[in-house]
């Protein structure tokens, strides 16, 4: 590989020949290589978006040049539409509040203004990437802006997603709801409830998820950009503030607001906890789902088996013909990580100090991350799994039949002591609680069919009372 050579503050730095990134960036790669990992392109297209309404802002209030400042716009509309995406190098971890990555974008839309203007890669003779692409910015605004900005793109993401998995929950609950079946306390045999009652109560659970994660969009769309250094502005006009404001909104689609206090915008970390813990809330829920259903159709032979979940898999290296529920296990992986990237984020957001919190990269990483695999995980479970999933009527009613979970509805008709008797007769002699109430002469047939009818059963009231 051949080098240019760039300089910048500190000295002489080789760059790779054909980089659209230049010296800082560079020392960014030299310095961390940590994980080997790139930044979310969710933030990388949320940085980009801000140089380019800066620019914008900048041109309107005629402190930018308008030949530059419209080379900057056309140089951020092609890195918006994917043409520079290999150019973004900085590893996630990297120096404290986002510097190198806000430089990473500064120097790539710099070069590449400067190409459209007639120039090459590394001069700067036109645009500097500080002076031009970073006017009226810092670091310490851009990057907790951009976080915002991403943060909100991946939200309404997992948020679509949620939507469609409790869709599809909901639909399995109304086709499911004929089908009555042994309800489970402890993992031991309770009362009746239909099969569609556990599926509508999934829905319901996601449902109330999606609420939690929408709450958090009013404290994500509160900006700070604008404060520069510490949230004074220093350097940034006031209607350069009100511009980009103006322009990011424009351009996202989002409703966006400047916050009340820009130096509060900068050191609070609360949006993106709040976030964060709204998608550990969903993980949690998750988990008891999956595994709801990993339960469900344990089997084929020994286990519940009342459901099947579609076949994705071979399931083993060494047994032929086994197949697991794969799409719930890799959601607990998956919801998992995103309870430990809560926990980070957590972490990181109470580590700041004075004016700045300069963990913010790895708060950005974990929180883009987490929303990235757990919407991309729902994708496969609500299409590849959830849909396709079938009851096994007969298995539910046998399972319903030989349940001493039944005696519970004898209770208001023969008394506690004379229901848990049955129960235990049940369960010592295999026998089911019909045969047992019949041998011993507790009610007739005609009174047992009425207060063990198992539709009734699974809707409120005292049965077999008039």
């Amino acid at each position: 590989m051949t080098h240019r050579l760039e300089k910048d503050t500190m000295g002489p730095v080789e760059v790779p020949d054909g980089a659209y990134y230049g010296a800082q960036t560079q020392r960014a790669v030299n310095n961390f290589p940590i994980s080997g990992l790139r930044p979310h392109l969710a933030l990388v297209r949320a940085t980009v978006r801000i140089k380019k309404c800066a620019a914008i802002a900048n041109m309107t209030t005629h402190r930018l040049q308008m030949d530059l400042g419209e080379a900057i716009v056309k140089a951020a509309d092609e890195a918006l539409a994917g043409q520079f995406a290999d150019q973004f190098v900085v590893d996630p971890f990297q120096a404290g509040a986002g510097t190198s990555h806000n430089m990473n974008v500064n120097e790539v839309l710099a070069n590449r203004a400067n190409e459209i203007l007639g120039g090459k890669l590394g001069e700067y003779a036109r645009v500097n990437a500080n002076d031009h692409v970073n006017m009226a910015q810092s670091t310490n605004d851009v990057f907790p802006t951009a976080m915002r900005l991403a943060a909100l793109e991946l939200a309404q993401e997992l948020d679509n997603e949620l939507r469609d998995l409790s869709d599809a929950f909901a639909r399995k609950g109304i086709e499911f709801d004929h089908i009555l079946k042994s309800g489970r306390t402890h993992l031991q045999d309770a009362v009746p409830i239909r099969l569609g009652q556990e599926f509508s109560a999934w829905s319901i659970a996601i449902a109330n998820n999606r609420s939690g994660l929408e709450r958090t969009f009013a404290g994500l769309r509160e900006l700070g950009i604008g404060g520069t250094a510490v949230g004074t502005g220093l350097n940034a006009e006031q209607a350069f503030i009100d511009l980009i404001v103006e322009a990011l909104a424009r351009e996202t689609g989002q409703e966006l607001t400047r916050g009340e206090s820009l130096v509060e915008r900068m050191q609070n970390m609360d949006p993106f906890v709040a976030l964060s813990s709204s998608v550990k809330g969903t993980a949690v829920n998750l988990i008891k789902i999956a595994n709801d259903l990993r339960l469900l159709s344990s089997g084929p032979r020994t286990g519940l088996a009342e459901i099947n979940l579609p076949a994705m898999q071979p399931g083993s290296s060494i047994m032929p013909g086994k197949v697991n529920p794969v799409l719930p296990e890799v959601t607990n992986m998956v919801c998992f990580q995103v309870m430990g990237c809560d926990l980070t984020v957590a972490l990181a957001a109470q580590a700041g100090q004075l004016e700045l919190n300069v963990m913010m990269p790895v708060i950005a990483f974990n929180l883009l991350f987490s929303m990235e695999i757990l919407k991309n995980c729902l994708h496969q479970l609500t299409t590849l799994c959830v849909t396709g999933i079938t009851a096994n009527e007969e298995r539910c009613r046998t399972f319903l039949e030989q349940s001493v979970g039944l005696a519970t509805v004898l209770a208001p008709s023969i008394g506690y002591a004379a229901a848990a008797e049955v129960a235990k007769e049940s369960a010592r002699s295999g026998r089911s609680i019909r045969d047992v109430i019949l041998e011993r002469g507790i009610l007739t047939e005609e009174e047992l069919v009425e207060v063990l009818a198992p539709y009734p059963l699974t809707t409120p009231g005292v049965h077999g009372k008039d």
